[in-house]
């Protein structure tokens, strides 16, 4: 069993993600402060990372459940107003790891629009507008490719871009078909905000992920004598004094332990920390109530406006020659940022992918996608409890396109992915295109396993050998619902597949949201501090007043070197 006697911390940090392990870094750097680190997964020392983390496609630890919480699923779709709920949930996956979702997820290092933080401050998180958040941005990056006022050269995560050159054939064809549509490539969309394709920012150097982890827990910070990391260990609730919160209560596999601290800090990502928060009886008293949770404070926000980025996808049947070549893993190479210019919509606020590879499968090493997503978007969902047992699942709920300006907008995208699948260069990469449905096959083949290993290699053998067994496939596992022609005849058809198959981009936040004192629905002030109680801050994306027009890493990232230089302010 893990025992620290009497000690009293300063600090316990619950969760190294991509907020936690900067929290953790800039807190120890000043020798009187005594700082626990505690993870749920499993901790890897520099040079001890598996391969499957450092690997630049991002897919082969984003699908391995050795670093993903088990059994956390989310309802994407739009809730059905009074009728039953039938929606299905899908697996969210949410890392469960040293370095959190930044050591899972697709490495793409974006920051967002000013308009997004000076949206943060119009709501009420104080000191958090563009000119208050870029230094941050820039003290947390090393830019390889740009350097000026808008760029770090000296941070611990570093960036950098991939020439056009080196783009495989599917991703080029592509950002051909948007060259061809009028748009510029604006090169660096960290500090041009203006619409156009860019090459896409990301945190790989040497063709290795460039994890929090990896940036800020350096053997140097873990030989801090100040400093403690306690991996594969459960925080389960908050220990408190009153409204004063005094320490944790955990588990791992010596069973279950206590702790104390002058201060703890929740950083477990946009769905666990609003959890833990409910958990501890922090949230609205009703819903604490019914399920027997003594209240400590009556915040009506806990859990609440969750967002994500909502969006839909074409799948392309590439080429042999359109394929990733085996001389590259990474299948992310360049974006398209545009406008919508729907009334009240900012600029920027839609966002278009192409990926050379889907999956970390045959099958998927076959498949290219072009992904577009509201990235200002507006409906809002959340998370509750299902049970005051530490162990229940977590019912998550994004109630997508919930708001018709989402809805609206993923109809524009998707008559976007419609005109640029007709653009020769696209035709000239691809064998078929389509819309796709997400069938209950694919998501059970997309987790790994030597299994799906097997049938994914023989299936991939199959559709290269048959068109019209590769058809079947299609439309089996992929896109069993309308076909493009469908769509591009029928916008109610768009519509219905639209509302049946959005999803999300990993991008959970706000559930925590930051805002002004006299704001019922904020949970915490400008630095993170829990309205109601004492002790306990949030520092993650769930503090996020709107989701940013961004891949939520970096700001995440950003996140939590502001707050530490807040706390080290006080």
């Amino acid at each position: 069993m893990t025992d620290f006697g009497d000690k009293v911390f300063d600090y316990v940090i619950i969760g190294g993600g991509s907020a936690g392990s900067v929290l953790a870094s800039r807190l120890t750097e000043r020798a009187a402060n005594h700082v626990l680190l505690i993870e749920a997964g499993e901790d890897f020392p520099p040079g001890q990372e598996p391969s499957e983390i450092l690997d630049s496609f991002a897919g082969t630890a984003h699908s391995n459940p050795r670093f993903t919480w088990p059994n956390l699923q989310a309802a994407f779709l739009p809730r059905p107003g009074n009728a039953p709920d039938n929606r299905p949930r899908r697996r969210y996956t949410q890392g469960r790891v040293i370095g959190g979702g930044s050591s899972v997820n697709g490495m793409v290092s974006v920051r967002g629009l000013p308009s997004d933080y000076d949206g943060w401050a119009a709501a009420g998180a104080d000191g958090w507008d563009w000119d208050g958040v870029l230094p941050f941005f820039r003290k947390l990056e090393h830019d390889r490719d740009f350097d000026g006022p808008l760029h770090g050269k000296d941070g611990p995560i570093g960036l950098r871009r991939i020439p056009a050159e080196v783009w495989p054939g599917f991703v080029r064809s592509v950002i051909q078909a948007v060259d061809d549509l009028g748009y510029e490539n604006i090169k660096d969309q960290n500090g041009v905000f203006t619409d156009g394709y860019f090459p896409i920012a990301i945190c790989n150097i040497d063709d290795q992920r460039v994890s929090a982890a990896i940036g800020y827990l350096t053997a140097d910070v873990r030989a801090r004598d100040n400093f403690s990391i306690v991996s594969e260990t459960k925080v389960e609730r908050l220990a408190f004094d009153g409204r004063r919160v005094i320490g944790v209560a955990a588990r791992n596999g010596g069973g279950r332990f206590e702790v104390r601290a002058k201060e703890v800090i929740v950083s477990t990502g946009a769905v666990h920390s609003p959890a833990l928060l409910l958990r501890s009886g922090i949230g609205p008293a009703a819903e604490l109530k019914a399920l027997g949770i003594d209240v400590v404070a009556d915040r009506p926000g806990v859990g609440k406006h969750l967002m994500e980025h909502p969006g839909v996808n074409f799948g392309c049947y590439m080429k042999p020659e359109a394929r990733l070549p085996a001389s590259l893993r990474r299948q992310m190479f360049a974006g398209l940022r545009w406008s919508s210019n729907m009334e009240g919509c900012p600029k920027g606020d839609m966002y278009l992918i192409p990926t050379n590879k889907t999956a970390w499968h045959d099958i998927g090493a076959r498949l290219g996608v072009i992904m577009v997503w509201a990235n200002k978007s507006y409906s809002t969902g959340e998370v509750r409890l299902t049970s005051a047992d530490p162990g229940a699942p977590i019912d998550v709920d994004f109630d997508m396109c919930s708001d018709p300006r989402d809805l609206d907008r993923l109809v524009m995208a998707t008559r976007l992915m419609i005109k640029l699948q007709e653009n020769p260069a696209i035709r000239g990469a691809v064998e078929e295109i389509f819309p796709i449905s997400y069938s209950d096959g694919a998501r059970k083949l997309a987790v790994y396993s030597r299994y799906n290993e097997f049938k994914t290699w023989l299936g991939g053998k199959v559709m290269d050998s048959s068109s019209l067994l590769r058809r079947f496939l299609i439309d089996t596992l992929i896109a069993d619902g309308p076909t493009v022609a469908d769509l591009a005849s029928d916008e109610s058809a768009m519509i219905a597949w639209i509302r049946d198959t959005v999803l999300g981009h990993w991008h959970a936040s706000c559930s925590c949201r930051m805002g002004a004192a006299d704001d019922p629905g904020a949970v915490t002030d400008s630095h993170g501090r829990v309205y109601g109680v004492k002790g306990l801050r949030v520092t993650d994306a769930s503090i996020m007043p709107a989701v940013p027009c961004a891949n939520t890493n970096i700001p995440t990232i950003m996140v939590g070197e502001k707050i530490a230089a807040a706390i080290l302010s006080e």
